[in-house]
């Protein structure tokens, strides 16, 4: 295995396979004024590495999560028009660095997690400044679970993070499981956020929108679209966040004065895109029911298609 990932014999005889669900619809036509500049419909047998990047290390996010991301079929797989990031209850050995943070010359220590799962980005492959980033998913269910589509900078022009910013496009956890504040009394919240700030005074601002009853573990559109003074964020057409995007830095930051160029900053430069999908750690296991239910392993995070537009130069998208 790449970058030293072991496998240990742990898996549960006989689990549930994950069910799968109708054929994904056909991709969305083209909105008016928006040039598509990324696109991918999953419809080979395997992830295309001309778009994509794997992560295989067990990190853990910094979160404390209890995943260690491989590059196996297990983990990451095409079928039938979609990709599945699939978490399996399994013993793993890897690396406790990604690839980004580990120091040359010096041996990356190993990290025991007790789940697998799927992490892969368009990081080295596309980045954009401004656009619509869409994804149609299908959210896994569990305590535990934390399925997100979210977006990073190229590089770390304002600081380490979250001090270059950081956009969600769609964040869940624990989806499906009981909770005593939710509508209808079961987790179906979707969460936009954006992270920036110095690392000692993180800051996010951050919404939830309620997937519709019965359809919570159904496939939906999430949606960002980001311009230079502006962030919306929709489900299946419906937007249900906007952000005004000003000076997102503060006095803890290196170089407290901006130039006029960098006055929307951090989020004013090249962007990737990340699908993954985590288990546990401090945000699910601190919600509703608690902790990582062990039923019902594995599970995906399906994705039908992944589309990214810009605007171009008139910027008079609708």
């Amino acid at each position: 295995m790449r970058s030293g990932i072991v496998v240990c014999c742990l898996c549960l005889v006989g689990m549930a396979a994950p069910v799968r669900a109708a054929a994904p619809s056909e991709p969305l036509a083209a909105p008016g004024g928006w040039q598509m500049v990324f696109a991918d419909e999953f419809d080979g047998a395997q992830l295309d590495a001309s778009k994509w990047t794997f992560y295989e290390d067990c990190w853990g996010g910094g979160n404390q999560e209890r995943q260690c991301y491989t590059a196996r079929p297990a983990n990451i797989s095409l079928h039938d028009g979609r990709l599945d990031l699939s978490a399996r209850f399994e013993q793993v050995s890897g690396p406790a660095l990604p690839l980004d943070m580990r120091k040359p010359d010096v041996e990356t220590p190993l990290a025991t997690k007790p789940f697998t799962s799927g992490k892969i980005s368009t990081l080295g492959k596309f980045s954009i400044t401004y656009g619509r980033i869409e994804v149609r998913a299908k959210l896994p269910v569990g305590q535990g679970v934390w399925p997100a589509i979210w977006l990073l900078p190229d590089h770390n022009l304002y600081g380490r993070w979250p001090g270059s910013g950081e956009i969600d496009v769609m964040e869940a956890v624990n989806t499906g499981v009981g909770c005593n504040s939710c509508v209808g009394s079961i987790e179906n919240n979707v969460y936009g956020t954006i992270h920036y700030g110095s690392y000692m005074h993180h800051q996010m601002q951050q919404k939830a929108a309620q997937l519709p009853k019965g359809t919570i573990d159904g496939w939906h559109v999430y949606r960002v679209d980001w311009t230079a003074d502006d962030i919306d964020w929709y489900v299946d057409d419906h937007k249900y966040y906007h952000v005004k995007l000003s000076n997102w830095r503060d006095t803890l930051q290196k170089g407290d004065v901006i130039s006029a160029s960098e006055k929307k900053a951090p989020f004013d430069r090249p962007f990737y895109l990340i699908l993954n999908l985590a288990v546990g750690g401090l945000w699910p296991e601190s919600h509703d029911a608690g902790g990582v239910a062990l039923k019902d392993y594995p599970k995906s995070f399906g994705i039908d298609w992944v589309h990214i537009y810009s605007c171009g130069a008139d910027r008079t998208c609708s």
